[in-house]
């Protein structure tokens, strides 16, 4: 009977670092969220991706969340937002009862457009408005124009806030991503290319770091003053780690490179073995940057007569997980009353059946792929995806 096939899954490390860590805190009755390995966690991410403070939180969207708080986003305020991400990006905003505005992708690295995100300033200029923050999302480990948002941004005086998640171990000219903007966030989602079963990590890369990170530490359990009794002046938030699970991190921290290693591996099998079959492309890799491919995605030419869906219910057949791109912000229900801004001015629905309209974000989303990634992922089981694949072409 053949093994399922995961499209990313949890792998710990083969050395038991995590093990480790975790019996610490247990010997030491640490399991509440804080402890040394809460502490050590944040340490020791500062010192792998640069940047000035972490704090390890419950979740990615939680880190999201308070750095939406840490630059004062409330009620009717705007937050211009890349579409083409996961809703975690985008839900925040709503918990601020902020108002999202979406901001098409391009394409040479699918992630916001700067162009568009200029037409977007200069559209709110008009009326009045400005956005309180940006946030720009490094789609599947694929650094976004960075350097270019970031200036835009500057120029506009908005607080930037990358979102990270799946672009952990991303270099771009030698610098990890979610150190560029006011804020990063990172993921440790069971997906994602280290896990700490859950959990996430908010970067303070601001110049009052160190107020902003003890700010959002208050949020973040529960706005607790420090008195003798429990007194709250603010609403606050049960959105720390745990000690188990800073251990866990802090375990997978020490695999990371190794991590990336496989995942670039796998995009480039995929390349090497699915690149000949007509229509297929496969997601950009942006000079000056070191992807750490967190999942490979391959693209299907508009004429191709091989669809997404076709190839999808191959590999189901064959046992093997894989998924759609990520639908667009502006195309979800939920989202849908939201302005979007887009160079594409005359736009078309592309599919009835799942909405893809002719934007940039929506055409990746109608023809994309998120291929297996699993970095427990062996040749034998690259060669089992590559030839369910290849079967659709002959």
């Amino acid at each position: 009977m053949k093994q399922h096939i995961f499209l990313a899954s949890p792998h710990m490390s083969e050395e038991g670092y995590e093990k480790e860590y975790i019996k610490e805190a247990f010997d030491t009755n640490w399991i509440a969220p804080l402890g040394r390995n809460v502490t050590e966690f944040e340490n020791e991410m500062v010192h792998k991706l640069g940047g000035s403070r972490a704090v390890a939180l419950s979740a990615g969207t939680a880190a999201i969340h308070m750095a939406l708080k840490a630059v004062g986003v409330g009620q009717g305020d705007f937050v211009f937002c890349q579409s083409l991400t996961f809703s975690a990006s985008a839900n925040p905003i709503v918990y601020e009862k902020a108002v999202p505005v979406f901001i098409d992708s391009e394409a040479d690295t699918w992630n916001m457009s700067p162009a568009a995100l200029e037409l977007a300033f200069e559209k709110y200029a008009k009326i009045g408005k400005k956005p309180k923050a940006v946030i720009v999302v490094h789609l599947y480990g694929i650094c976004a124009k960075i350097a270019e948002i970031k200036e835009i941004c500057d120029k506009y005086q908005a607080p930037l806030i990358e979102d990270a998640a799946e672009s952990l171990g991303t270099v771009y000219h030698g610098r990890h991503t979610g150190t560029f903007g006011d804020y990063g966030i990172i993921s440790f989602n069971g997906n994602k290319i280290i896990t700490s079963s859950g959990g996430g990590m908010l970067l303070v890369n601001t110049e009052d770091a160190e107020e902003k990170a003890n700010k959002v530490l208050y949020w973040a359990t529960q706005a607790r003053e420090p008195a003798p009794w429990y007194q709250h002046t603010e609403i606050g938030y049960n959105y720390r780690m745990s000690n188990i699970v800073a251990g866990i991190g802090r375990g997978q921290l020490k695999v990371l490179d190794q991590r990336v290693q496989k995942k670039r591996y796998i995009f480039e099998y995929y390349q090497k073995h699915l690149g000949d079959l007509p229509g297929i492309s496969f997601m950009p890799m942006p000079q000056d940057t070191y992807c750490n491919c967190w999942l490979s995605v391959i693209q299907l030419a508009v004429d191709c007569p091989v669809k997404p869906k076709d190839i999808m219910q191959a590999l189901e057949e064959d046992d093997v997980e894989s998924r759609p791109v990520w639908k667009p912000m502006h195309l979800q229900p939920i989202f849908a009353e939201c302005d979007f801004v887009s160079q594409v001015q005359e736009r078309c629905i592309l599919d009835e059946e799942c909405g893809a309209d002719s934007s940039i974000s929506g055409q990746i989303f109608a023809h994309g792929i998120c291929m297996p990634s699993d970095t427990k992922m062996t040749d034998e089981d690259l060669q089992r995806v590559c030839k369910a694949v290849r079967k659709l072409w002959l």
